[in-house]
C-alpha cells in the first residue's frame, strides 16, 4: 500500500502531540519498519489505523487468515502490553498474541470477529461481568524483566494528560486546582490499595469487541499492577446522568463479580470523574452525561 497510508499527516501529527518532536524520526522510519516486519512474518498490509501511541496494520497472512500489526515508538507499551497478553493467555476475553519483536516496539495480533467496538452495539452489564470475571486472573509471576508498574503509576500519567490537554485546550480554568489535587489524591490512594491484580488499565467500550459465539474480547491494554476494581469505572458510567443511577449500575455489576467492592468501585468512579470530565470539555460536549461527570468531579 502506498507510503502516506501508512503513516497520514494527521496520524503523525497525533503522535507528536503524545511523544513529542522527536518522534518524526520514527514516523519516517515506518514504512520501511513496516516493510521488514511484513517480509519476517510472511504478511500483506491491507489498511492502516491507530491512536494516539501507535499505529496499527491489517494484514493478510500467508496461507489464509487475516492478523493486527501493531507498532508503537514507546517500547515500554509494547512491552507492557506483550507481558499483560502473555498473562490472560488462557482467556479467550484477550485478544491473542501472535508473535512479538519487542527490540522495535511491534506486536502481531490475531484477528477478532466480526470486531464490532461495544461503543457501537447495544450491550448490558451481565456481558461486561463476565469479561471482568475472565481478567481477573492471579498477578502474573513478574521476571527480572518485567516491565509492569504499580497501577498509581498509570493514574499519575492520566492526571498528567490531563492538565495537559485542558491546557492546550485553552481550559486550564475549568477545574479549580484544589478539585484536581482532591480528585489526584483520591485516585491514588485506591490505587495503592485493596485487592492487587492485573489491571487492563484502559477498559472502555471502544477496546472491547464483539468476538465468535456472542464472546467479547478485550484489546489494547495499558496495564498496571493494582486493584482490578478500576476497570469497571467506564462501564457503570457510561451513559449515566444521575448519581442514582450510577449507584444503580455499581450495585448490578459488582453483584455478578465475585471480588469486586461496590464501595470501591463508586470511589473509583468519584475520583476519576474529572478525567472523564476534562475529555468531554475539551471536545467541546455539553450534554446531560458531560454536565453529570462535571458535577460528580466537584462533589
Amino acid at each position: 500500500m502506498e507510503e502516506s497510508a501508512l503513516i497520514t499527516p494527521q496520524a503523525r501529527s497525533r503522535l507528536v502531540v503524545r511523544f513529542g518532536s522527536g518522534v518524526a524520526a520514527w514516523c519516517d522510519r515506518l514504512p520501511e519498519l513496516v516493510d521488514q516486519l511484513a517480509a519476517r512474518w510472511n504478511l500483506a498490509v491491507l489498511g492502516a489505523g491507530g491512536g494516539g501511541t501507535s499505529r496499527v496494520f491489517r494484514c493478510t497472512r500467508q496461507g489464509g487468515g487475516t492478523a493486527w500489526l501493531k507498532l508503537t515508538p514507546d517500547l515500554e507499551i509494547a512491552a507492557a502490553e506483550a507481558e499483560a497478553l502473555r498473562a490472560w493467555a488462557a482467556t479467550p476475553s484477550v485478544v491473542g498474541l501472535l508473535a512479538a519483536d519487542l527490540a522495535v516496539g511491534a506486536l502481531l495480533l490475531e484477528d477478532v470477529r466480526p470486531g464490532v467496538p461495544m461503543r457501537q452495539i447495544p450491550w448490558g452489564l451481565p456481558e461486561v461481568a463476565g469479561l471482568l470475571r475472565a481478567l481477573r486472573v492471579p498477578v502474573p509471576a513478574l521476571g527480572r524483566g518485567s516491565v509492569l508498574r504499580p497501577l498509581a503509576h498509570r493514574v499519575d500519567f492520566l492526571f498528567e494528560l490531563t492538565d495537559r490537554r485542558l491546557s492546550s485546550a485553552g481550559l486550564s480554568g475549568a477545574f479549580a486546582p484544589a478539585v484536581l489535587d482532591r480528585a489526584r489524591t483520591a485516585a491514588l490512594d485506591l490505587a495503592g490499595s485493596g485487592t492487587v491484580g492485573l489491571v487492563h488499565g484502559d477498559l472502555h467500550p471502544a477496546n472491547v469487541l464483539s468476538g465468535p459465539g456472542r464472546r467479547i474480547v478485550a484489546i489494547d491494554p495499558r496495564p498496571a499492577l493494582g486493584d482490578p476494581d478500576f476497570d469497571a469505572v467506564d462501564w457503570v458510567m457510561a451513559g449515566v446522568r444521575e448519581f442514582a443511577e450510577l449507584e444503580r449500575n455499581v450495585e448490578e455489576l459488582t453483584a455478578l463479580v465475585p471480588g469486586q467492592s461496590a464501595a470501591r468501585v463508586l470511589a473509583w468512579c468519584r475520583a476519576v470523574a474529572v478525567l472523564d470530565a476534562a475529555s468531554r470539555l475539551c471536545a467541546g460536549r455539553n450534554d446531560a452525561e458531560s454536565r453529570f461527570l462535571v458535577a460528580l468531579a466537584h462533589s
